[in-house]
């Protein structure tokens, strides 16, 4: 017995060895391009087949294959750079789109030819398959009997007419059909009707066609020299429970342009009873037609669709223009800001397209051939629901200032589509929660409490009140009006919806009469977070009768899973542990599903399982590379800042750490960061630095919390980085004098005011950093051309509403890392790009030039036409090296390398690469 012991115990020494020794590389960056991430994931309606694609980082993506019946290291096909997968709902077939290499893409693309890609069908029984060259999408019937490919022109067709060929594939003869000049194309949700647009040279042939499935027969709906768009069936974005009485009317647009007029000159054409003896409805707004507003004409920039019973169709209506011949070398270029624009300038060129492509809704009544407007400019918004009899609309107006961010405060009204009358509903509403799906209901927030207004009788409900609960969550961190916990779902006997609190789920009557936290209140009292997980989105209601799915998340623990609610019961554990579970997707047929799971030494793979949870199978591994390399591990870290605000943080240890031994460490934050306490970080090419990166390397690498008071965001956050450092100095892990911090864009300010504060840390690199918020204040987001009034006052810098720098200077002041710039003690560096959309460039600019005014230790890493993140993988490359460099140099007591010692003088730029 002691021999056997003996044996044992030697070879697990000997196991251990080998493991150790398999883990001897570090992680560097030229090692990243092993890394793959798992894209085109896809369930087929069965639960059977999978596919999923290894995608490395700046690679060529492999597509895979395989039955869920098969372990991690088996699949059934592999396809090269192929994506966009799809399965069949009779679970025969898959298809999917077959490219060429990244690196012979970009070679024809330099060569100024057309980059074609292959659709690809296999017969998920036989394994047989099937190609089409140069297509360009391709869509499955419902019922998966047919394929519709569209292919794209040759490389030789230089025509200008938008048609392209259409291949439909029966799938069960495999007998193709080809439909010529192609330019839309839809099936009907019954899969009995193809619908589509000609666009043709010379407009031969422009029509709107109908293709019958069962009897292979071909109608002409409308036929014109004409440019058709907009097609649009009755079925689209209804509920699956009607789609068996939909799918017999159609609806498009017939165009004509005039090169002397902005806009086209379209008609509008319905065709109900299209299987059988199709009767055409026609709206041209040429003829005489009452109400219809002068020199306005059907436009093709907004959408078309049905009401739910068929008899309205909705459209957008535009103002007619005509063109204007302009001389650009006689007319000024100038733009007008102007103290009564209702939007500054900036935001109107940002918008122009949309504003130019900005329709009014109206309706047309089959019925009684009436035609309806239904906004106007005293109404442009309306929230669109399929399946209601009235729309939503909001009138913002009144409101609009520069200080919103975050929300929009605005009038709501009901309009009827069929008169366009309208109802007030509420006044000064900043958070709605949409409508039911049925359309019937809408829900609103005001004044801290839920209030659902039935649709059809006008009627406004306070649904939240009996519950004696606040549904808003006095968590959210700006200071304007919080917004609710959220909507779980509305239940399947049209009475209840279900709304999420901080821990639990309360269901609460439409009629306001009652209100049931149905997780038993299980949540608040183990500081569980449930959530609801849905997942068939074709029927979007929740169904009490049957089990519900939670997402289950542990507060503090940080453990996460999936829990099983009967209403009625109290929650049950199916899976609950050290890890974080995402990307849950659903068999459309079965109770088979397929998720991530994940930890910071765990890739999210793919694993497949039922609805219980109780066994899984692990389908992808897409890193067994992992293994050659040294990997850190995870601890949660307590503190409190000097409030007594309860904190974590998350601290990633190295690889071969011992207790009690002190390590360099590199602190990286930006608001809550303890979440990611089970995040994996894949090794990629971007701006950050990265956990398994720098932990391999020997560093800490530590991610804190951080809470705010109003109108103390530098110094709130000086609290909380502060507090949480020296907690992990205390605890005995860190090097009090090999400490970094980083931080990009908010993280950025925050580093840059910290910066200015203590000399806590070795060195500092701040990314995009607003490093004078004064004349941030007066900045615009570059982005969107709003101004920074908003962001300034009441969203993520948090000065306070009407807290301004002419009224409050001193707080601006107290809070702004320029004005502290003298009392930079330590070095630090800057990441700005040229072409930044969020945080203007001069603001790493200016802190550049002041403080080495200063004669301050700092070197400005400025990247030409770069936004906010480096985009360039060059770019993404060279910071990544210069970063670690320069942390390896003052916490690793590793040799500076010359462009941190002498800089890089710009006629030698292109010669000094980051190594």
């Amino acid at each position: 017995m002691k021999k056997i012991v003996l044996f044992i115990g030697l070879m697990s020494v000997l196991l251990s060895s080998d493991i150790i020794s398999a883990q001897d590389k570090v992680l560097e960056l030229e090692d990243y391009s092993k890394w793959k991430r798992v894209v085109s994931t896809n369930l087929s309606p069965n639960g059977e087949w999978f596919t999923y694609a290894h995608l490395p980082n700046g690679g060529d993506p492999t597509l895979f294959i395989k039955k869920t019946s098969l372990n991690k290291d088996a699949f059934d096909y592999k396809i090269e750079n192929a994506s966009s997968p799809s399965f069949s709902n009779d679970n025969a077939w898959v298809a999917y789109l077959i490219s060429p290499s990244k690196k012979a893409t970009e070679k024809l693309r330099k060569s100024r030819k057309k980059v074609f890609r292959t659709a690809e069908l296999r017969n998920l029984a036989t394994g047989d398959s099937i190609q089409f060259k140069r297509a360009s999408s391709m869509k499955f019937s419902e019922n998966g009997k047919y394929i519709a490919i569209s292919l794209e022109k040759t490389e030789s067709d230089k025509s200008k007419h938008k048609g392209q060929d259409l291949v439909l594939v029966d799938l069960t003869s495999l007998a193709t059909m080809n439909f010529g000049n192609v330019s839309d194309y839809k099936f009907n949700k019954n899969s009995t009707l193809l619908a589509y647009t000609v666009d043709a040279a010379e407009m031969v042939g422009n029509g709107l066609y109908v293709y019958d499935l069962k009897n292979n027969s071909l109608k002409n709906l409308d036929s014109d020299r004409k440019i058709y768009s907009r097609l649009t069936w009755d079925d689209e974005r209804v509920l699956k429970k009607d789609w068996a009485s939909k799918g017999t009317q159609l609806a498009v647009l017939k165009g004509e342009e005039d090169k002397k007029l902005e806009e086209r000159i379209n008609t509008l054409l319905v065709f109900s009873d299209v299987h059988q003896n199709p009767i055409k409805y026609e709206f041209n707004s040429s003829k005489s037609v009452q109400n219809f507003p002068k020199d306005y004409v059907v436009s093709e920039r907004g959408n078309v669709m049905f009401n739910n019973d068929g008899s309205l169709v909705l459209f957008g209506i535009k103002e007619q223009e005509k063109k204007m011949k302009l001389d650009k070398d006689t007319i000024a270029n100038l733009d007008v800001f102007h103290w009564n624009d209702e939007t500054i300038n900036t935001v109107q060129q940002r918008r122009a397209n949309r504003n130019r492509n900005f329709t009014y809704w109206v309706s047309y009544n089959l019925k009684n051939n009436k035609f309806t407007r239904l906004t106007d400019d005293s109404m442009r918004n309306l929230m669109v629901s399929r399946n209601a009899s009235y729309w939503i609309g909001t009138d913002p107006k009144p409101y609009i200032n520069d200080v919103n961010w975050g929300v929009t405060p605005a009038d709501y009204y009901r309009v009827d589509l069929k008169t366009g009358s309208r109802k007030p509903i509420l006044k000064l509403v900043n958070r709605t929660m949409g409508y039911s799906p049925d359309g019937n209901y809408y829900l609103f927030q005001k004044d801290s409490a839920i209030h659902v207004v039935d649709i059809n009788k006008n009627k406004l409900t306070n649904i939240s009140k009996v519950s004696g609960v606040q549904f808003m969550n006095l968590d959210h961190p700006y200071p304007h009006e919080k917004p609710p916990y959220g909507i779980a779902g509305w239940t399947k006997d049209g009475n209840s919806v279900i709304l999420n609190h901080k821990y639990d789920l309360w269901s609460l009557k439409l009629d306001g009469s009652k209100a049931e936290n149905i997780t038993k209140n299980i949540g608040n009292k183990d500081e569980i977070e449930f959530r609801y997980v849905q997942l068939d989105y074709e029927n979007p209601y929740i169904d009490t009768k049957e089990p519900m799915l939670l997402r289950a998340y542990g507060e503090w623990t940080k453990k996460a899973g999936f829990y099983e609610l009967k209403v009625g019961r109290s929650p049950k554990k199916l899976i609950f542990d050290d890890f974080a579970f995402s990307r849950i997707i659903k068999a459309k047929d079965t109770d088979k599903v397929v998720f991530t799971k994940e930890s910071f030494v765990v890739f999210p793979d793919y694993h497949f399982s039922d609805l219980s949870f109780s066994k899984t199978n692990r389908l992808t591994d897409a890193n067994p590379q992992q293994s050659e390399y040294k990997w850190g591990s995870k601890v949660l870290v307590d503190y409190t800042n000097s409030k007594g605000d309860r904190l974590q943080g998350t601290l990633t240890l190295p690889p071969d750490y011992v207790k009690g031994k002190k390590y360099p460490m590199v602190v990286y934050f930006y608001e809550k960061m303890s979440d990611r306490h089970h995040r994996y970080y894949m090794p990629s090419y971007d701006d950050r630095p990265h956990g398994s990166t720098y932990s391999s390397n020997g560093y800490l690498f530590f991610q804190p919390d951080n809470v705010y008071e109003v109108g103390k965001p530098g110094t709130s956050s000086l609290d909380c980085i502060t507090s949480a450092t020296q907690k992990v100095i205390d605890l005995g892990y860190a090097d009090p004098d090999k400490i970094g911090l980083q931080g990009h864009s908010w993280g950025g300010y925050q580093s840059s005011f910290i910066l200015t504060q203590t000399d806590m840390f070795r060195c500092v690199v701040t990314g995009a950093p607003p490093t004078d918020i004064e004349s941030f204040y007066n900045n615009i987001y570059g982005n969107t051309g709003t101004n920074h009034v908003g962001i300034m006052e009441i969203g993520q810098v948090r000065m306070g509403r009407n807290v301004t720098p002419w009224n409050s200077r001193e707080i601006y002041q107290r809070e702004n890392p320029m004005f502290h710039a003298p009392k930079i003690k330590v070095p630090f560096m800057i990441l700005h790009g040229t072409a930044d959309g969020a945080v203007d460039w001069t603001q790493g600019l200016e802190f550049y030039n002041a403080t080495r005014r200063l004669g301050k230790e700092v070197i400005f890493l400025s990247y030409p036409g770069e936004p906010h993140h480096l985009r360039r993988e060059a770019n993404q490359k060279d910071f990544q090296i210069r970063m670690k460099q320069y942390f390896d140099h003052y916490l690793m007591d590793k040799e500076a390398p010359k462009w941190m010692v002498d800089g890089i003088p710009h006629l030698k730029k292109l010669y000094n690469k980051a190594k």
